[in-house]
C-alpha cells in the first residue's frame, strides 16, 4: 500500500510511465559501468603513477591495490563568494576523516561558483544559467580520471548544486554525498533591506545608505540567509537524501559543521562497492526522490529557478519531469514555511524553529512524501526527522521537536499558512509560463492591463525614472530567454515594480526571462516558452494590447482577436551587444544550443 496521498502517487506514476524507456536505458548503462568497478586497479603503471604522484607514501600504497576506497572531492571553493569560502578547509577535514576510516580522499576537480548576487543586473549574469552546465562538465572532467569509488560534492548556490547533481547522476555508478557549508549568521532583517532598496529606487536614499544596508545583510562567511535558490538547493539535497541528516543549515566555522563534514566523508566510504551498503547515486535517486524534492520546494516556498533546474537534474537520471507535474504537486502541497521573501524570517530562524527535521516529519505524516526511498544514510526518511547536536567530537541526532518553536515561521501540517505551494503553470495564447503567488495578495492574483513592451530591464528602469509608468500596466519584457541572452534574472525590476504597486497601480510582469523575487509581492509570469527568439508569441505583443495574467485559472493571454494576433509579424531585436564582453563571446554555442525553459534550458540533449 502506498504511503502517500493519491494526488502525489498519481503524479509519481505519471512520471514513472513517461520516463520508463529513458530510465531503463540509464540504469542499464549505470549497472554495466558499476560492474566494471573503478579502473584504478587496471590502469597502466604510468597512468596510475600520474594519479597518485602527489600523495604521501601511505596513500600511494593504498591506491596501488583495489581494496582501499578512494573518495573524489569536487569542490566549488573560492574565497570571493561568502557561500563557498568555508570550503577552504573542507578537503583537509575530508582527507583526515577518510584516513581515520581506512580510506583515501583526493581533490578530483574544481568547478566555478558563480554568484547571482554579484552579477544580477550586470552583463556577466548572461553567463549565469549556462554556468550550471559548465559546472556539470567541469565536475565530469574531474571524475573522468576514474580513480574513485565515491564522490563528495562541495557546493551551495544557485546553479552550482544543480550542475553538480547533473554530474553526479551522469557518473551515477558512483555513490555521491553533497556536503553543505551552511548559512551565514543573521544580519539585518531582510524586509528592512528590501525597504531600503525601494527607497533607493525612488531616489529617497543615496548609494552610501544602500551599500551600508546591503553590507549589513551580506556580512560574513556562509550562504545568504534569505530563502532563494541557494538555500532551496540545500533543502532539496536533504529531502532527496543526498545530505547527511540535519546537515543543511548549520552555520559554517563551527565544531558541529566540521563534525558533519567528517561524518559525511566516512559515510561516503561506507557506501562504496567495497563496503556493505553499496549505494550508487543513480540507483538511489529515482522518480520518488524527485517528487519528494518538488514537494519540499512547494512546502517551503522555494525558488522558481527550480522549475528549470529540477527538470534538468531529473533528466540526467533518465527521469522526465514537466511543469505540469510541478504545478499539480503544488496544488497538493500546503505551505509550511514563511521565510523571506515569503515571510519576515530567515533560514536561521527556520532552522531554530525546527528546521528540516520538523518539516520532513510533518510532510511525511501528512502523506506528502515517499518514505520508501533510499538515501545516503540508508533506507527511508525516518533518519532525517531529526535535529543535530554535538556530543564531544561526534554528531548526535535527536528526534525533531514535536511542536514548532515558532509557528509564524514553521507551521504544522494541521495548520498550514496556505493550502497549496503557490506555484502554478500558466497556459494561453502567449505560450506556457510559471507564476509564484505565495507572497502575492489575493486581490492581485488576476491582473488585466495594457501591455508596455520592453526588450531589456534597463529600458523599464529608464521608463520608471522618467515617470512613464505611473499607471496600470503589464510589463512585457522579451528577448530574455536562453537563446537570446542566456536568461539572466531580471533582478533590478523588483524594487521599481514594487514601488509602483505600493502606489496603488495594478502591475504585473510577463517575461521569457527569469525573475529574482518571483515569489515576492508582484505577480510575475516568468520563463514564457517558447521565447521570443524561438518563435514565441510573446514576440507579437504590442504596446497597448490588453494582457491578462490569471493565476487563479492558470491562464496567460493577450486579449487580441486570434486572426489579428496570428497575422502580426514577430518583433525583432538587435542582440549583437549580448555576444561580447564579460566572456559572452565564449558562450555563443551555448545560446544556439540551449533548450526550452520547460525542458530545463540545458545544452545537454
Amino acid at each position: 500500500m502506498s504511503d502517500v496521498l493519491k494526488p502525489i502517487e498519481d503524479v509519481t506514476d505519471r512520471i514513472r510511465e513517461r520516463s520508463r524507456l529513458s530510465r531503463e536505458t540509464y540504469l542499464e548503462r549505470l549497472r554495466a559501468r558499476a560492474a566494471k568497478g573503478p579502473k584504478r586497479s587496471t590502469l597502466s603503471c604510468g597512468n596510475l603513477a600520474h594519479g597518485f604522484a602527489a600523495c604521501g607514501p601511505a596513500d600511494k600504497a593504498d591506491l596501488m591495490g583495489d581494496t582501499v576506497a578512494n573518495i573524489g572531492i569536487i569542490t566549488a571553493y573560492n574565497d570571493m563568494l561568502s557561500a563557498h569560502q568555508p570550503f577552504e578547509t573542507f578537503p583537509a577535514l575530508i582527507k583526515q576523516a577518510a584516513r581515520e576510516a581506512g580510506g583515501v580522499a583526493q581533490v578530483a576537480g574544481g568547478v566555478p561558483a558563480m554568484c547571482d548576487g554579484v552579477t544580477q543586473g550586470q552583463d556577466g549574469m548572461e553567463l549565469s544559467l549556462f554556468s550550471r552546465d559548465v559546472i556539470a562538465m567541469a565536475a565530469g572532467i574531474g571524475l573522468s580520471h576514474d580513480m574513485f569509488d565515491a564522490a563528495v560534492y562541495l557546493g551551495v548556490c544557485d546553479k552550482i548544486v544543480p550542475g553538480l547533481l547533473i554530474a553526479a547522476l551522469t557518473f551515477g555508478h558512483l555513490p555521491a554525498i553533497f556536503i553543505p557549508a551552511g548559512p551565514m549568521t543573521s544580519g539585518i532583517p531582510n524586509d528592512e533591506k528590501a525597504k531600503t532598496r525601494q527607497l533607493y529606487a525612488e531616489g529617497k536614499v543615496g548609494r552610501d545608505e544602500l551599500l551600508k544596508s546591503e553590507s549589513a545583510s551580506y556580512h560574513g562567511p556562509g550562504t545568504c540567509t534569505f530563502y532563494g535558490t541557494a538555500n532551496s538547493n540545500q533543502m532539496l539535497m536533504e529531502i532527496m537524501g543526498l545530505h547527511m541528516p540535519g546537515a543543511s543549515f548549520v552555520n559554517p566555522n563551527t565544531p558541529l559543521r566540521d563534525a558533519l563534514t567528517k561524518e559525511a566523508a566516512k559515510r561516503a566510504l561506507a557506501i562504496t562497492a567495497l563496503g556493505n551498503e553499496f549505494t550508487p547515486v543513480g540507483e538511489m535517486i529515482d522518480e520518488r526522490s524527485v517528487v519528494n524534492g518538488v514537494v519540499g520546494l512547494h512546502a517551503t516556498g522555494g525558488s522558481t529557478n527550480h522549475t528549470i533546474h529540477l527538470i534538468a537534474m531529473a533528466a540526467a537520471a533518465g527521469i522526465k519531469l514537466t511543469w505540469q507535474d510541478i504545478s499539480d504537486l503544488s496544488d497538493a502541497t500546503p505551505l509550511l514555511a514563511r521565510v523571506y521573501p515569503n515571510g519576515l524570517a530567515d533560514v536561521n530562524h527556520f532552522h531554530a524553529a525546527g528546521g528540516m527535521g520538523f518539516l520532513i516529519r510533518e510532510l511525511a505524516d501528512g502523506g506528502l512524501l515517499h518514505q520508501d526511498v533510499r538515501t545516503v544514510y540508508g533506507h527511508g526518511l525516518d533518519p532525517y526527522m531529526v535535529e543535530v547536536k554535538l556530543e564531544g567530537d561526534a554528531v548526535k541526532r535527536e528526534p525533531a521537536p514535536e511542536v514548532s518553536h515558532d509557528e509564524k515561521v514553521l507551521a504544522p501540517i494541521t495548520a498550514p499558512f496556505q493550502t497549496n505551494g503557490g506555484l502554478r503553470m500558466l497556459t494561453g495564447n502567449l505560450g506556457k509560463a510559471v507564476i509564484k503567488i505565495s507572497a502575492v495578495k489575493p486581490e492581485r492574483h488576476v491582473i488585466e492591463a495594457p501591455a508596455v513592451v520592453f526588450h531589456s530591464q534597463g529600458e523599464l528602469q529608464e521608463a520608471f525614472r522618467k515617470g512613464e509608468l505611473e499607471k496600470d500596466f503589464v510589463a512585457v519584457i522579451r528577448f530574455q530567454g536562453p537563446k537570446a541572452n542566456g536568461m539572466p534574472e531580471l533582478h533590478k525590476l523588483t524594487p521599481s515594480l514594487g514601488v509602483l504597486q505600493d502606489r496603488g497601480y495594478k502591475v504585473a510582469l510577463v517575461t521569457d526571462g527569469r525573475m529574482s523575487g518571483a515569489s515576492g509581492k508582484v505577480p510575475a509570469a516568468i520563463h514564457v516558452t517558447p521565447e521570443a527568439l524561438d518563435g514565441g508569441p510573446i514576440a507579437r505583443v504590442q504596446n497597448g494590447d490588453m494582457v491578462r495574467v490569471d493565476a487563479t485559472k492558470g491562464t496567460l493571454e493577450v486579449l487580441v482577436p486570434a486572426a489579428e494576433f496570428e497575422a502580426r509579424a514577430a518583433a525583432t531585436a538587435d542582440l549583437s551587444a549580448n555576444t561580447y564582453g564579460t566572456g559572452r563571446e565564449m558562450f555563443e554555442t551555448f545560446r544556439q544550443m540551449a533548450g526550452r525553459a520547460d525542458d530545463g534550458a540545458s545544452v545537454f540533449a
